[in-house]
């Protein structure tokens, strides 16, 4: 019987090029499906789950009320920021309160990051404009906006740019809840059945397993999706997104999935959850 193609949505990053690593390169494989996988933006991988376009998908967690009805999430291939996370960055020091009524430029309004940054600063207190998340730091440095809110390796190499870290949403997170920052998870969707959904799972999980068995191999082959970052750093980033919490979110971390999505209908950014279901293999 022919294996049928399903589209495999993930952000041409280190940390989502670790996880599927041992799949891209054939170390894991199954009997009745390819992988073909899709490297886009997360702001356009939420869109286009949306629309439902990809059987999985990297999503960020901010989007997910959206897409329950067709999409399920995976209990593994979570990013959790635990005590960090995405920053706040601009070109001279100020404080959390300075944020309030400045043009703040945001990687989407769909990310996590955008969703925390709202429950910091309160939602309508501060202007935003969406860039592209590998321009932020560029436009911030040359003065075209008063602050950035980066993601990915912005996090470790916005002092390329001489620019100043305002705060780091993982980081406040953490002191005001004490749980990790879900930032992002792997979403699958419904119409492929639960006994398909395991199965899917279980290879995911074998990938991200293997990774990180073979960490030396994986972190080259992540390398080549690493912007200004050389070996060593990158390796540290993927140890910062790709860890116990990638292969299970465990109990701690399904909790801080529904903290943070009651959170944030409480104050009127999301539309009521409920309570979350996760496929695991």
């Amino acid at each position: 019987m022919a294996k049928q193609t399903l589209l495999l949505g993930h952000s041409p990053d280190p940390d989502d090029a670790f996880m599927f690593y041992a799949l891209a390169k054939g170390l894991v494989q199954s009997d009745k499906w390819d992988f073909q996988h899709v490297l886009q933006d997360i702001q356009t991988l939420n869109e286009r789950a949306l629309r439902g376009e990809l059987h999985i998908t990297a999503i960020s967690i901010h989007a997910y009320p959206y897409l329950k009805e067709q999409y399920a999430l995976l209990n593994c291939g979570a990013s959790m920021g635990d005590g960090y996370g995405p920053l706040v960055v601009a070109r001279q020091p100020m404080t959390v309160e300075d944020l309030k009524g400045l043009e703040i430029l945001i990687p989407g309004e769909m990310t996590t990051a955008f969703l925390a940054l709202n429950l910091l600063l309160g939602p309508g207190n501060f202007r935003y404009r969406v860039v592209m998340f590998d321009q932020i730091m560029t436009q911030v440095a040359a003065g075209q906006a008063d602050a950035g809110l980066i993601i990915h390796e912005g996090q470790l190499t916005y002092r390329n740019q001489d620019l100043h870290k305002i705060v780091d949403l993982g980081e406040w997170w953490h002191e005001d809840t004490g749980l990790p920052l879900p930032l992002g998870g792997n979403a699958i969707r419904r119409d492929l059945g639960v006994r398909d959904m395991r199965e899917i799972a279980t290879v995911l999980h074998q990938s991200i397993e293997l990774g990180l068995s073979r960490r030396e191999e994986a972190v080259a082959y992540a390398l080549g999706f690493a912007r200004d970052m050389d070996r060593e750093l990158a390796d540290r980033f993927v140890g910062m997104y790709v860890n116990k919490w990638t292969l299970d979110f465990g109990d701690v971390g399904r909790g801080a999935v529904q903290t943070l999505l009651d959170r944030g209908c409480e104050a009127g950014l999301l539309p009521a959850c409920g309570d979350l279901d996760f496929i695991r293999p």
